[in-house]
This record gives structure tokens, sequence and C-alpha cells, in this order.
């Protein structure tokens, strides 16, 4: 049976998959072929971006290190000329670094070979149903006096220029993209850190902290805590002062 996620309409635009490695390329391909996905393969950077900002993909499976550059720039190039097709990165370079370069330069998924072929699926259906479940959002992210630019990575609040940390901005962004739902920390942990991520749940709760104290410098606080269940973005409600560090 076909991919759910392939099956919506107006999924024509299908996969690109982009390796050097032909038999790693057409093994993922040929994979999500049998999945329902329609899936085109190309072997360099260049091909990567021409076809990229050519054609209307869903979702771009990018080997980081390419013949002529790596998969970073190729990302970088259509961050920089709008391009917001989603992407996931493939990689044998495991580092931390590495992995928090490439999902802050605008990745959504980061995976180190060898990986599992139902593995990658199950990632690529994730993407695509958390970019694909609603209308398309600009580069600038608003909520409140708070606003977001995806493209330059600045936060600003009532004007204001706020200094995050590329885990802070992961954390703000994801946030709101989802304003006043209340996100757990399991939540959180898989959208802003890796899959992988072998640290303690109570990460969240530190940087919430931290992004709290910076957000209130300029104005109310607009994170919610749920006790026991996780946080969300809110307006304050009248007369309600800045809260805690609670988490």
């Amino acid at each position: 049976m076909g991919d759910p996620v392939a099956a919506l309409p107006g999924n024509r635009g299908g996969l690109l998959v982009v390796d050097d490695e032909p038999f790693l390329r057409d093994a993922v391909a040929a994979s999500l072929r049998f999945l329902g996905f329609e899936a085109t393969r190309r072997s360099s950077d260049l091909d990567a971006l021409r076809m990229a900002r050519d054609h209307p993909f869903h979702l771009v499976v990018l080997d980081v290190m390419l013949p002529d550059t790596d998969g970073f720039d190729v990302v970088r190039n259509l961050r920089r000329d709008g391009c917001r097709v989603p992407v996931i990165f493939l990689t044998a370079r495991d580092t931390q670094a590495d992995k928090v370069a490439g999902l802050t330069l605008g990745g959504d998924d980061y995976m180190t070979k060898p990986f599992g072929l139902e593995e990658l699926a199950a990632r690529i259906r994730t993407v695509l149903r958390r970019t694909r479940s609603g209308p398309a959002e600009g580069p600038v992210l608003a909520f409140a006096d708070i606003e977001l630019d995806q493209d330059s990575y600045e936060v600003r609040r009532a004007g204001h220029l706020i200094d995050l940390s590329p885990t802070e901005f992961r954390l703000l962004r994801y946030l709101m993209l989802n304003p006043g739902r209340v996100l757990t920390r399991a939540q959180l942990l898989d959208h802003v850190w890796d899959y992988d991520f072998g640290g303690a749940g109570t990460v969240v709760a530190t940087y919430v902290a931290y992004l709290r104290r910076k957000l209130a410098r300029y104005g109310p606080d607009v994170i919610h805590t749920q006790r026991a269940v996780g946080y969300s973005l809110r307006l304050p409600r009248p007369g309600e002062t800045a809260s805690s560090d609670e988490s």
C-alpha cells in the first residue's frame, strides 16, 4: 500500500534523492518508490540546486559529502534564494557539531550512515506531515510582540534584538509554529534536539528557562508551563506578571 503522505492532494512533486554513491542513491530511491513515494535521483550539488529550484519537490534527501561541495552549502544557497523545501541530511559525519550546523542552517532532520531504510521512510513521513499540515509560513514568524526571522536567524521583541543560541532559536521557532498548543517534553526533544540525542529530559526545562529569561527582558512572560505536561506560548492575561523560571 502507498504511503498516506504521498497520497495527499498535490503531492506530485515527490522527493529528490541526492547522493554521489550510485548504489546507495538507487537503493534509497527504489525503497521510497516501493513505499509509494515518487523519487527522483541526482548525484551532484549543481544538479540538486537546479532540480530543487526548478521543480516543486516536497522534500530533499541530501548527502552532506558531495563531490564538488557539501550538502550544507546546497541548503545554504537554497535558503538564500528563498527555497523552503524541507531537507533531510544523510552523512557519515556524526559529530554533534555537524548535526547542530546542519539543523541550524535550515535542515529539517539529520541521519548518519549507516541507516535503516525503514527509519528514513519514517522520518520522511514525520517531516512531510509537519511541513505540510497547514499553509506554508513566511520567513518571519510572529507572536505578540516577538518576531523570528527564519532566514536571518534574528529574533526581536518590541523592536529589541535578542541574542539566542542555536538551540534557543530552534526551541522558540517550534513554540511559535504551535502557538497556544501545549507541547510535551518528548515532542520538544524530538523537534528541537536530534532523534538520537542522549541527554536527559531535564535539558528542556533548562533551555526553556534560558529562553524565558531572555524574552522577559523586554516584556511579560509568554511561555506557559503546564505542570507535568510541557510548555506553550500564550498571551499573558490582564494583570499577569512575569513568572519565575519554573519547570
